[in-house]
């Protein structure tokens, strides 16, 4: 069955991202002489520990691939079974996909940002999502799971937490918050994580993803396990440094033993009135027993200094690692609070945004009927004062005329009061509507400036959220350094010994 093409755009887009090769790749048959592979674990460990791989033939490439991914599954024996020698030998393209999903999550959980994936459009995102959401639901069922979601495009029927249409990732534009029960899903590892998202505008999928509690929560324990075995390997590295000291100090006893046989043979070599020349060579090897065995006491003092301090700094690291354990449970049981804080903050805010559009839609209808019923007012008012103006005129010239002639003229200025009248009747009319209009544009001001402060205060409370979670990955941070530093010691001192 072939690759879902979608998919398969994806994971290709990804990799060219990553700039490990020249030229941008248009296949996954290309990546076949795995090349591009090791360049990437290269580049997410910032090391150059696979640079001499690449000069090896394929098969000792894809050992190095699929030693690096059981190190760093879940289940050391998940790669094993996940991804086939054979099939990578042949370049069989499903492998190749499985490989590259695989990297995807690894690089995604070690060192990639939110920020990092805006370079993707937002159909590649939303697929390179839905592959990372698949992994973190299916971490325990990927040899079972992996190969149908990468080959068929419907959902898997036989795993909901795998299925797209089901999947929160299909929504990520509308939806933008996660639910109370989800969040204790997450706190349990479990499987079937799902979460609901507030509606609002397009975003980055894979941000969204990665800005999850379930995502965050996942990357805090998988940083804290890489913590715990690196401890583990620095105290395997201090039960050396020990034998390496026990051996120093026999070999200072045996020296020591030594030179006391010489010291012996020396008193008895002098009462026996040895030859000068003889005494000159037992002294000779005497000193030069004693150089080696100050040379040997220093490097035994300086060996047990090392060792102290070792052991300090494995306590401070074993110190360091409990209270990250306990923040993270912290943060996790924080993290729930503020979930559930935000969500009904955002109900209230969107009730109050729906009901702030809907009374600001009928002020700016108001609106507009009094601007219409205004300027109709001030056409009839134009129209009026027009004919007042003309009955003035005829009246004017009128004014000579016989007694009948005013008579008949009476009857004009009886209809131009009644003109005048009416003329200030809606002028009247027009000043109410005035003070109507200024009422309900600034009515409509007040509402516009309600509605900017609710939003600030929506957005506040969000990102107190983030910055809960950034704090704590910086003190997963600092640990990591102190680690490293640690590391570069025992490097540095196993060097000189």
């Amino acid at each position: 069955m072939p690759l879902h093409g979608a998919r398969a755009a994806a994971l290709l887009a990804w990799v060219n991202s990553t700039k490990v090769c020249a030229d941008p790749l248009d296949d996954l048959s290309q990546l076949q002489d795995c090349g591009v592979f090791i360049r990437i674990i290269n580049k997410i460990h910032r090391s150059e520990e696979g640079e001499s791989v690449l000069e090896q033939p394929l098969p000792e490439r894809i050992s190095f691939i699929r030693g690096f991914l059981q190190k760093h599954c879940k289940h050391k024996s998940a790669a094993e079974n996940l991804v086939s020698a054979q099939k990578l030998l042949e370049g069989e393209e499903l492998a190749l996909a499985k490989v590259a999903v695989l990297l995807l999550y690894h690089t995604s959980m070690s060192c990639k940002s939110p920020g990092d994936w805006n370079e993707f459009d937002y159909k590649t995102q939303v697929e390179l999502a839905s592959i990372l959401k698949f992994v973190l639901d299916n971490e325990e069922s990927l040899n079972e799971n992996l190969e149908t979601f990468l080959q068929r495009k419907a959902p898997l029927p036989s795993s909901s937490s795998s299925s797209e249409e089901h999947s929160p990732l299909l929504s990520l534009p509308q939806k933008r918050e996660v639910r109370f029960l989800e969040l204790q899903k997450i706190a349990s590892s479990s499987g079937a994580n799902k979460y609901v998202m507030l509606p609002g505008p397009p975003s980055s999928p894979m941000g969204d993803v990665m800005q999850t509690p379930q995502f965050q929560l996942r990357r805090l324990k998988k940083q804290l396990a890489v913590e715990r075995e690196n401890r583990d390997e620095l105290e395997v590295e201090l039960a050396e440094n020990r034998k390496l000291i026990t051996e120093k100090e026999a070999q200072i006893t045996m020296m020591q033993q030594r030179i006391d046989r010489l010291a012996l043979l020396n008193e008895k070599q002098a009462a026996d009135q040895l030859e000068p020349k003889e005494m000159e060579e037992l002294r000779e090897k005497n000193e030069s027993l004693m150089v080696r065995l100050h040379e040997a006491l220093k490097q035994c003092q300086d060996l047990k200094t090392e060792k102290g301090q070792m052991d300090r700094k494995i306590n401070q690291l074993s110190e360091e690692n409990g209270d990250l354990s306990f923040k993270l449970r912290e943060i996790a049981s924080h993290l729930v609070q503020l979930q559930e804080a935000l969500n009904e903050l955002s109900e209230e805010h969107n009730a109050a945004l729906a009901q702030s559009q809907e009374k600001q839609g009928q002020l700016e209808s108001e609106l507009r009927a009094a601007l219409q019923e205004k300027k109709c007012s001030e056409e009839k008012i134009e129209i009026l004062q027009g004919k007042i103006s003309l009955l003035e005129d005829q009246l004017a010239k009128l004014g000579d005329c016989s007694t009948q002639e005013k008579g008949e003229v009476m009857g004009d200025i009886l209809k131009l009061e009644e003109l005048k009248q009416e003329v200030s009747n809606l002028a009247a009319k027009g000043a109410e509507l005035q003070a109507t209009v200024l009422r309900l544009e600034e009515e409509k001001q007040l509402r516009e400036s309600a509605l900017q402060s609710e939003r600030g205060r929506f957005e506040e409370e969000k990102q107190q959220l983030g910055g809960l979670v950034a704090n704590l990955q910086s003190s997963l941070s600092e640990s990591h350094r102190a680690r490293e530093r640690l590391e570069q010691d025992l490097r540095a001192r196993e060097a000189e010994a």
